[in-house]
């Protein structure tokens, strides 16, 4: 009972601690907001501190507050995952797996593998994150999701992630009409008004930083755009865009590989170090490993894109 009590405890604490309010994270928890508000202080006497700054419609963490909120959520993650762990069948009839991919990724690795877990496991829940790598690496580390695939450079110094380096991709110039060069240099990009994407996209940060180490800043005809809205944008003739080889082989659009160096990113797919993988998480891991590795083995990768993963004879 004592366990059940303290669980309930963080709930109602995280739910504080996320709305700014009582009456709100009452409402949000299904609970009369009296009882809440007692199961709060009673955390707070077994703590032995306060947890929120209560003033009239200003609610804030305290320090004691701001210390037990990233580690609340993990214990309520790890619950979650304790739970759902215990229902999910060994023929994985059922199940639930959160991952997270950057939008290039959703629109070009995605979506065949999850076809391909479909096939297998119909029976279980895929819930998918969109976001950019680093918010991503954040998500995961706090719980939120079981299996992410990221940018490497992304997850350096994040020692509670395990991740496993997938791929090697060329980034790539396209453009609505035939590029003049068999290969492209970022020098060229210096007289050109780029379509980019919008901040916190990877390969905004990928293309400014091989600018700026050229030693110029690149100009934009139009910034800001999603994944979808930058490849229409190229396509209206508003100016060229880096992309990943992966996505690019799909666009329909002109194709120009640069020079060496060149410009690549590492794909890695990670997951929580502590708690190993869900029954389901780690079928869809295994799924993505079979998925890249038979592509390499029969010639199917993009060109540019070069396998990680030892191939197995």
């Amino acid at each position: 009972m004592m366990e059940a009590v303290q669980l309930q405890q963080l709930r109602y604490f995280t739910a504080v601690a996320e709305t700014r309010h009582f009456t709100r994270a009452a409402d949000r928890e299904h609970v009369a907001q009296p009882s809440l508000s007692q199961q709060i202080r009673s955390l707070e006497r077994e703590l032995g501190a306060e947890l929120f700054h209560r003033e009239r419609g200003n609610i804030a963490l305290t320090d004691a507050g701001q210390a037990l909120l990233p580690l609340a959520r993990r214990i309520l993650a790890d619950a979650e995952s304790a739970r759902s762990a215990v229902q999910e069948t060994v023929q994985l009839r059922r199940g639930r797996v959160r991952l997270g991919a950057p939008p290039s990724l959703c629109t070009s690795l995605v979506p065949d593998v999850l076809r391909a877990y479909r096939a297998r496991h119909p029976g279980v829940e895929l819930l998918v994150r969109e976001d950019g790598s680093r918010d991503l690496v954040r998500t995961l580390a706090a719980g939120e999701l079981d299996l992410a695939l990221i940018i490497t450079s992304q997850a350096g110094e994040v020692p509670a992630l395990a991740v496993t380096e997938l791929l090697h991709e060329d980034l790539v110039l396209v453009s609505a009409t035939a590029p003049r060069r068999r290969r492209a240099r970022i020098e060229d990009l210096r007289d050109q008004l780029l379509v980019m994407f919008r901040e916190g996209y990877d390969l905004r940060e990928a293309t400014l930083a091989a600018c700026r180490a050229a030693g110029f800043e690149p100009e934009f005809a139009v910034q800001g755009g999603e994944m979808d809205a930058v490849l229409g944008f190229v396509r209206a003739g508003l100016g060229p865009a880096v992309l990943p080889g992966m996505v690019a082989a799909r666009s329909g659009l002109a194709v120009t590989p640069f020079a060496d160096p060149g410009l690549g990113r590492t794909i890695a797919v990670a997951h929580g170090r502590e708690l190993p993988p869900t029954r389901a998480a780690a079928a869809l891991r295994a799924v993505l490993l079979t998925h890249l590795t038979e592509a390499a083995r029969i010639g199917a990768l993009p060109t540019g894109t070069r396998l990680l993963l030892p191939l197995e004879d």
